[in-house]
């Protein structure tokens, strides 16, 4: 189950709970229809672009698809951390 949270510095942009896939970790982050506005309709994202709509989370976070039925709904994946096996 899914459940949005408010942004810890932008109470207006919201974000899904961590969900965990195979090598990823990512989570969805749902922005309000007049910031989506801005979104780029032609690209994934930049670190810089998505920031620069008041996205903030931790580095490393990669826009990775466009979802065309609700494109204010940005979807963020990372890589996990590597573990050495004992």
């Amino acid at each position: 189950k899914l459940s949005a949270t408010p942004c810890h510095t932008n109470r207006s942009i919201t974000r899904t709970n961590t969900t965990t896939k195979n090598l990823s970790t990512g989570w969805h982050v749902m922005l309000p229809k007049d910031i989506a506005k801005r979104v780029p309709k032609t690209h994934l994202m930049s670190e810089s672009e998505w920031r620069n709509l008041g996205v903030q989370q931790s580095q490393g976070w990669v826009h990775y698809m466009i979802h065309q039925p609700e494109p204010h709904i940005l979807l963020f994946r990372r890589p996990l951390p590597m573990t050495k096996p004992e």
